[in-house]
């Protein structure tokens, strides 16, 4: 059994380090063998130079996409088992554990716990704003894992989103399961830490300040967000 952990990077050699050691380390708690696909998107900085040093496999997409992103790193992986996380998130030590111990039984695949890399009244109140969101869906994100066949069966992500294509990854993924007989589930014991870097750069009440924005970006269409907000920073 092998596992594949895909994640996109554009200009992250701020984070990749510890996301790398941090796959590293799970990787040490489950007796799969583990490789890492680090898709580099458009980096003028050291990222690939630190993949590389981890070990990582190199693979490239250019376009503001984060599904072609994803789907790439798919494309480049031979794994058994398919995990996605982002560059500025660190997988819990047992996540990979936890993630085969489900697969192996009525699972089709699931989501994780999220916890911030920091705390602040404002960020409390942001996530508090997210839940209806959450709820609406009744999924779990922040990191995403199931089998490849799974992966391939209801064909990846889906380029037409520029956001929120985890959301709609995450939904067909569990519709799939469905008709397996097989259900979606949550990696709750073993939290992923995530940067807040979002917060940094716009402010811990920004989307307190603009309730706007959420509403914009689970529209999954719209680009002038979607580039603002993720696919042009760190240029």
């Amino acid at each position: 059994m092998k596992i594949s952990v895909i994640i996109p990077a554009h200009n992250e050699q701020d984070y990749l380090p510890a996301g790398l050691s941090a796959v590293a380390e799970a990787a040490k708690l489950t007796s799969c063998e583990v490789e890492t696909i680090v898709v580099l998107n458009r980096c003028t900085d050291r990222s690939e130079e630190i993949a590389r040093a981890f070990g990582a496999i190199i693979a490239r997409e250019d376009a503001k996409n984060l599904a072609r992103i994803r789907n790439a790193g798919f494309a480049a992986s031979t794994g058994d088992i398919i995990v996605t996380v982002d560059a500025d998130s660190r997988l819990h030590p047992h996540f990979l554990r936890l993630a085969v111990e489900k697969l192996e039984g009525d699972i089709v695949g699931g989501g994780a716990m999220v916890f911030p890399d920091r705390w602040s009244l404002g960020i409390i109140c942001s996530a508090c704003m997210v839940i209806p969101y959450l709820a609406k869906y009744r999924l779990s994100f922040a990191a995403f894992w199931t089998t490849r066949a799974a992966f391939a069966a209801i064909g990846g992500f889906n380029p037409d989103f520029v956001s929120i294509e985890d959301v709609d990854f995450a939904l067909r993924l569990r519709e799939y399961g469905k008709t397996i007989g097989q259900k979606w589930s949550t990696i709750w014991t073993a939290p992923l830490i995530t940067s807040c870097r979002k917060f940094d750069q716009y402010g811990d009440w920004h989307l307190v300040r603009d309730p706007s924005f959420l509403k914009r970006a689970f529209t999954g269409t719209d680009e002038e967000i979607a580039n603002e907000y993720w696919y042009d920073q760190r240029n």
